[in-house]
């Protein structure tokens, strides 16, 4: 199976234009089958009190990038929903560039699971994260373009 170049571009457009994306300012810089690349700028609105990331941000790195790792194996008309999200916070992080990359372990008809590591911009891993995903047919993102080419 090979991933429509279309598709996945309309995947980003849909997913920039979202509210909480583009709240955050995450960027799918890669999609496809089992992996993905989630990239943030860091600005001052990602930071707690202390100066450093909020743990809501790593979080929604890992949360995003397990999402899309599972993504792509599912039937066009699923969607996907957390049904646990299990993260560790591994280093303060107080500016730069973050980089999420997920991974699918395993994917299933209807549960799958993912994991995703966030690395600053010294390539030193923030956090890392598992998440199990179950699949909710009929839920899927419709884009109007095909999934897949073959």
């Amino acid at each position: 199976m090979t991933p429509n170049p279309a598709y996945v571009a309309a995947i980003q457009a849909s997913v920039h234009a979202a509210p909480y994306p583009e709240l955050i300012g995450l960027q799918i810089a890669e999609l496809e089958l089992d992996r993905c690349r989630i990239d943030l700028e860091l600005a001052l609105r990602h930071m707690q009190p202390f100066g450093i990331v909020h743990g809501g941000v790593l979080a929604t790195l890992i949360d995003t990038a397990t999402f899309w790792a599972a993504f792509m194996r599912l039937p066009e008309d699923a969607g996907l929903v957390n049904v646990d999200l299990k993260l560790n916070y591994l280093k303060a992080v107080t500016r730069g560039h973050l980089r999420a990359e997920g991974r699918c372990l395993r994917a299933g008809r209807q549960i799958s699971y993912t994991e995703a590591a966030v690395y600053d911009e010294a390539n030193e891993l923030v956090a890392h994260g598992t998440s199990t995903l179950m699949a909710l047919p009929g839920k899927g993102l419709q884009v109007g373009v095909p999934k897949f080419l073959d």
